[in-house]
């Protein structure tokens, strides 16, 4: 029944998601989560750091669960946003390498896990048996009273020693379908810059909460309008749309994404929108096809990826491709219930602003006033 028990100590917490990258060491847990919580189904674990932060901002109260090895994929994250802005999340990871492992490839990162996270200044609990279950609760509550990240460690044999009546294995789902799609589009040479879509967007937001990505991007916006509603990312590359995707699972208020054509590429969230599918989220993806912020170094979207097929391809089904500023303001007024996702198609080039002159906790704290307001 430990898996149950667990899932009962997360409850009591106040925890309402669950952010989840599976490990065979958990499955039985993995298999219980839906019943208790919101589940959000990963297909990249630093996705769950961007999500968890966007959800923890707007209210929800998340828990991160994946295997120990996906830490090694999440510590930028985990720096540049949890850390960086002072943010809330509690890590639940499947700790492999060291307890009867038989997988080598588990070995040489999962037995340095607690020197990694002890250089990075990151508390880890190490939860070895069953009499070590209170300290899931530590762990959760340290996460949000501390405001930062703190990971449990949990190694294989806490879940030895019990017979878990697991739920009857459901069936797969059916996977007979037809995929079709009609698509032709006209690339036209760009007339606009990024700074010229950004100005357009903003003198046309009303109530919408923003996350802009990092860079020269979120300089942009502050420049054009700033406002409390906007949550500039000062890091955490490809972590644009989980949060705008965290957002928007924890808020009825509409969420905007500027995101880019190198973050969007460098992700793998595009499909867990489309399987999250919240009515309240546009991604605005601003395709330069370069690498503003680094000096405008190309992205293979410069001649090669259609980022609106992509989406497509991930089973995001309002897409549109605008190209110049008729054709945005056009789609931006004539945006229904989403997820939505928006095409610009731009030149490259950097507008001459500044830095942002606010600290991250400011950000956060306004930010997270203005959305829950």
């Amino acid at each position: 029944m430990r898996e149950g028990c667990v899932l009962d100590r997360l409850a009591a917490l106040g925890v309402d998601t669950v952010a989840s990258l599976p490990c065979d060491r958990t499955q039985d847990l993995c298999a219980r989560i839906p019943e208790r919580f919101h589940s959000v189904d990963l297909t990249r674990e630093e996705d769950g750091v961007g999500i968890c932060a966007g959800l923890a901002m707007a209210g929800a109260r998340p828990v991160l669960h994946m295997q120990s090895s996906g830490l090694g994929n999440s510590l930028n994250a985990i720096m540049s946003l949890t850390v960086t802005f002072g943010l809330p999340l509690p890590i639940l990871a499947s700790w492999r390498g060291i307890y009867r492992e038989a997988i080598p490839a588990q070995v040489p990162f999962n037995r340095a896990v607690p020197e990694v996270l002890r250089a990075l200044g990151i508390p880890h609990t190490i939860i070895r048996d069953p009499s070590d279950e209170g300290l899931i609760d530590e762990v959760v509550q340290d996460a949000y009273d501390s405001m930062r990240p703190h990971v449990g460690l949990i190694l294989p044999s806490f879940w030895e020693g019990t017979e878990e009546a697991c739920p009857a294995e459901q069936p797969p789902p059916p996977r007979a379908r037809e995929s079709a799609l009609e698509y032709r589009r006209t690339f036209r040479e760009p007339v606009m810059a990024r700074n010229d879509a950004i100005r357009a967007i903003a003198d046309s937001l009303d109530g919408e909460a923003v996350v802009a990505n990092i860079g020269v991007p979120s300089k942009e916006l502050y420049a054009a309008r700033d406002r409390d509603l906007n949550f500039y990312m000062l890091g955490s590359y490809t972590q644009a749309t989980p949060i705008g995707l965290g957002l928007s699972l924890a808020t009825d208020r509409d969420v905007v994404v500027l995101d880019g054509d190198g973050s969007l590429l460098g992700t793998a969230v595009l499909p867990v929108v489309a399987a999250e599918s919240p009515e309240n989220l546009t991604i605005v993806c601003l395709d330069n096809g370069a690498f503003g912020s680094t000096g405008n170094q190309p992205t293979p979207a410069s001649g090669l990826v259609d980022m609106e097929l992509l989406a497509r391809a991930a089973g995001i089904r309002r897409t549109c491709k605008v190209q110049d500023e008729e054709e945005l303001a056009e789609a931006w007024e004539s945006r229904r219930r989403g997820p939505n996702f928006i095409h610009v198609v731009l030149k490259p080039g950097n507008a001459a602003v500044g830095n942002i002159p606010l600290a991250p906790v400011e950000i956060r704290e306004r930010f997270m006033r203005a959305i829950r307001g």
